[in-house]
């Protein structure tokens, strides 16, 4: 099973990566059969999207080929999107426009909200009102909403709140396993389903 983790920071050496960093090695260590893969947003790497995406552009082509097969392979996703100015980063947002049902329909993601004070809430309104609906992916019903975030999962312990991070850890672990049992499940739906329908391509 593979299971993408998508950083929607595209700052460098951002509280979200480091999240995504954390995910990741739980994921190694809490399941033998989960590889995890991350994606970075940081120095937005993403061009915005323009119409040419849509007319075989060779450029677009080549540029989102590889990442395209390794989100077609990707059975479940984590969306980790940092709180700015009460939104999600425009380069997450962008990243939503580039690719479509094919590489990510019908398939669970957990959504990671990550913030510097008290906050974190509008992302997953945002995330769960407007990211889906053409590429068809499923958020699950469970999400993380991480605040304070400088104060969690830091390597070292004295740079944790202690109560916060022993908290968020293990509702870490707990969460990521409803995943993997939301990934099984929607892979046997993907399987038996018919879920690409050349007249419907994009949602209502």
């Amino acid at each position: 099973m593979k299971i993408s983790i998508i950083s929607g920071s595209h700052r460098n050496f951002s509280q979200s990566e480091k999240v995504a960093r954390y995910l990741e090695k739980t994921l190694q260590d809490d399941f033998d059969d989960i590889e995890p893969w991350v994606y970075s947003l940081a120095d937005n790497p993403l061009p915005l999207w323009d119409q040419t995406l849509w007319e075989d552009s060779e450029e677009w082509n080549q540029r989102l080929a590889p990442l395209k097969q390794q989100l077609s392979e990707s059975d479940a996703f984590i969306i980790i999107a940092p709180e700015w100015h009460g939104q999600v980063p425009a380069g997450l947002k962008n990243f939503f426009l580039m690719f479509n049902r094919f590489e990510m329909g019908h398939k669970p993601a957990l959504i990671v909200a990550v913030s510097s004070a008290d906050g974190g809430a509008y992302p997953v309104a945002e995330l769960r009102m407007s990211s889906y609906k053409n590429n068809r992916l499923c958020y699950i019903p469970e999400q993380l909403i991480l605040r304070n975030v400088e104060k969690l999962l830091n390597d070292k312990a004295a740079d944790n709140d202690e109560d916060a991070d022993a908290y968020f850890r293990e509702r870490i672990s707990w969460t990521l396993g409803i995943l993997k049992g939301y990934a099984a499940a929607l892979k046997t739906m993907r399987e038996t389903t018919e879920i690409h329908h050349e007249k419907f391509g994009n949602g209502m």
